[in-house]
């Protein structure tokens, strides 16, 4: 899968994804450090990559629609992250990944061992 990793991100997370096959590219490493949300998003959908990021507007659907772009991964972090508790948030996105669910034009909130989907009301169930 093609994976931008916003820069609130590390190289030991670019590390492990690229470990398990990722192709990924990171914003400082494409000098786009300090650019506007707006922009990021733009910029991952003409590269048709999926933004991987700990920043929360993204997990806004109304500001960022998923079904717009290759997909939209937030990795949540507790209250008082110590750095395990990143890499096992980037685990937790590896295992979905590697389980063979589409995150394309979806938007994924991860916490260590789970993945929560976002679906748009159209496409909720009415049970």
């Amino acid at each position: 899968m093609k994976l931008k990793l916003d820069e609130n991100l590390g190289r030991k997370v670019a590390e492990a994804l690229r470990r398990v096959g990722h192709d990924v590219a990171t914003v400082p490493g494409e000098g786009l450090c300090g650019v506007h949300d707006r922009a990021l998003i733009e910029t991952c959908r003409g590269e048709r990559r999926c933004l991987v990021t700990l920043d929360m507007e993204f997990s806004n659907p109304l500001l960022f629609k998923p079904s717009a772009c290759e997909g939209i991964a937030v990795l949540r972090l507790p209250p008082k992250p110590e750095p395990k508790d990143l890499l096992d948030a980037v685990d937790t996105l590896i295992g979905g990944l590697s389980r063979g669910a589409n995150i394309a034009g979806k938007l994924w909130i991860i916490q260590r061992g789970r993945v929560r989907e976002y679906q748009p009301e159209e496409e909720q169930s009415d049970g």
